[in-house]
């Protein structure tokens, strides 16, 4: 085992030289400017690869699975579920509304006799089988990748509830704490008006490893998503996340995925009193903090993919059911896992 020859005050001492260090950094290795020429033809390419793997990766989800119909009240579902695993991914893509979904459908009936409601669309997103087949096409996608071990980046972003409000303006005032809104009605509080959506994102292939969402926190969303995380084959080789997640999370973390290297920012007032984990961790980040900063920024694969995700399916999830926001947000991850899997 390494023997730690570091002290308190060496790591907040490198913390207060950040700003300089990453200045410095930053004009050594100026960004590449971009092709936006290229980079839309790579956008349209990757799109229609995306649609050509959607349909046999969807028949393919819900073939795996067995659904066994018991005795239910109602008449029979006027779509089957990959139907309905389409129309509902398909849906989330276009931005369209319930009631205009099912006006689309409408007049595709008049080659398919595919004829619903807005209401019937409206309970794709809690129909049991629909969710279960979402999940199934997570895995899938990721086996096809080829992902069996990854180094991962994880940040957290929020998704409106309602037009009126963007989460980018509010993110500073929302923090973790609920806070009631500045309006007339002043009971009405701020997680009707956003969600917390955390993401882990394989920093090589640029694909979601896992998901969490949260009406309450980032920190419920990132639990979710870590619950999620142990129910797959997955190895994490390393983690990078941000200053929000310190020692403990560190230890968590350790606990339950096991050798496992962190990339993390000390906050000002960190110490060394801890696992020998964080030890490790804070000696790279002092003694060798060039090399440890290149392997943090890949983090920013996290932002970036928040921010294209938001860019394809939009920043509003227009739901209102805490199980079909959670559907929905699912729904905008699988569209980002499809887009890289090509």
């Amino acid at each position: 085992m390494l023997t730690m020859k570091i002290k308190t005050k060496e790591v907040r001492k490198v913390v207060s030289m950040l700003d300089e260090l990453v200045k410095k950094y930053k004009e050594e290795h100026p960004d590449e400017k971009r092709n936006w020429r290229t980079y839309e033809q790579r956008t349209t390419e990757r799109l229609k690869a995306a649609f050509r793997e959607l349909r046999p990766l969807v028949h393919e989800a819900v073939s795996s699975i067995k659904f066994i119909s018991g005795e239910t009240r109602g008449a029979k579902p006027a779509l089957t579920v990959e139907q309905r695993v389409l129309a509902l991914l398909i849906k989330h893509l276009i931005g369209k509304s319930n009631r205009n979904i099912a006006t689309m459908f409408a007049i595709f009936s008049l080659l398919s006799d595919i004829d619903v409601s807005y209401k019937t669309v409206e309970r794709f997103y809690s129909d049991p089988e629909v969710i279960m087949v979402l999940h199934n096409l997570h895995i899938l996608i990721l086996k096809k990748k080829g992902i069996t071990e990854a180094d991962c980046g994880g940040d957290g972003s929020g998704y409106s509830l309602t037009i009126s409000k963007h989460y980018a303006s509010e993110a500073q005032k929302l923090k973790d704490s609920i806070k009631e809104v500045k309006t007339q009605n002043k009971k009405e509080s701020k997680k009707r008006l956003f969600i917390y959506s955390f993401n882990l994102i394989d920093v090589k292939t640029r694909m979601y490893i896992c998901y969490g969402m949260s009406i309450k926190s980032e920190k419920q969303a990132f639990i979710f998503a870590i619950g999620m995380l142990k129910e797959l084959n997955i190895k994490i080789n390393s983690l990078r996340l941000d200053k929000y997640y310190q020692q403990c999370y560190v230890e968590l973390l350790e606990k339950e995925f096991g050798d496992v290297k962190f990339y993390i920012i000390p906050k000002r007032n960190s110490t060394i009193k801890g696992t020998y984990k964080w030890k490790r961790m804070l000696h790279d980040f002092v003694h060798n903090t060039t090399n440890y900063l290149e392997e943090y920024y890949k983090r920013n694969q996290c932002e970036s993919g928040f921010s294209e995700d938001k860019k394809r399916t939009g920043w509003k999830l227009g739901q209102k059911r805490e199980d079909r926001i959670e559907t929905a947000n699912k729904l905008t991850s699988l569209w980002h896992n499809l887009y890289w899997l090509g």
